[in-house]
């Protein structure tokens, strides 16, 4: 083999690795994972400013949607951001906020990962198909509290890893992976 056939073959080799690259990138980014960037306080403490994330989208078709799922999804008002919140009311549940406290069904919700009370007053029963969302920061979350329930025809995926930060620092808790919160009222 001289050596123009030698680059010649060596080009086809890189421009079929890029192919199947891409093709891999391709079939993962659509189907299985997808990156996305926190922006805003709205999650505070679960999730800071500026951390990336991957949100899974493979659960949601063969497993329910469930209280305490972490979720990114298609912003009701401006289709082009998208959200992330928490699942806390699920279809067919009344779902109260008085007196600082959400109650879903009648029963106060424990939830541990909330720093301060939950502002506002609401009522809702949770139509079918749909969910209601909240920030666990309450005080500068936009949410189901001012946009209603979400669709599930919505909802992106649920978030599962946490990659940037890489190490802890000020502000921000490192890489990790994240699971919902268990609660004490049934699903």
């Amino acid at each position: 083999m001289n050596l123009k056939d030698a680059f010649i073959s060596t080009i086809k080799e890189i421009v079929q690795t890029a192919l199947i690259s891409l093709g891999i990138f391709l079939f993962v980014y659509v189907f299985l994972v997808q990156p996305h960037r926190v922006q805003g306080v709205s999650m505070v403490p679960t999730f800071e400013n500026g951390e990336l994330l991957l949100t899974e989208k493979i659960s949601y078709h063969v497993s329910p949607v469930e209280r305490g799922d972490v979720i990114v999804f298609a912003a009701p008002v401006e289709q082009k951001v998208d959200f992330i919140k928490r699942i806390i009311g699920l279809p067919g549940e009344n779902v109260m906020v008085k007196d600082g406290s959400v109650v879903i069904n009648g029963l106060k919700l424990d939830e541990p990962y909330i720093k301060i009370e939950t502002p506002s007053e609401i009522n809702i029963t949770v139509a079918n198909d749909e969910f209601f969302v909240m920030g666990d920061n309450r005080n500068a979350s936009s949410d189901s509290r001012s946009f209603g329930p979400i669709k599930r025809s919505s909802i992106k995926g649920k978030v599962w890893l946490v990659y940037w930060p890489i190490a802890k620092s000020s502000g921000f808790a490192g890489a990790r992976i994240f699971s919902r919160v268990h609660y004490g009222i049934p699903n």
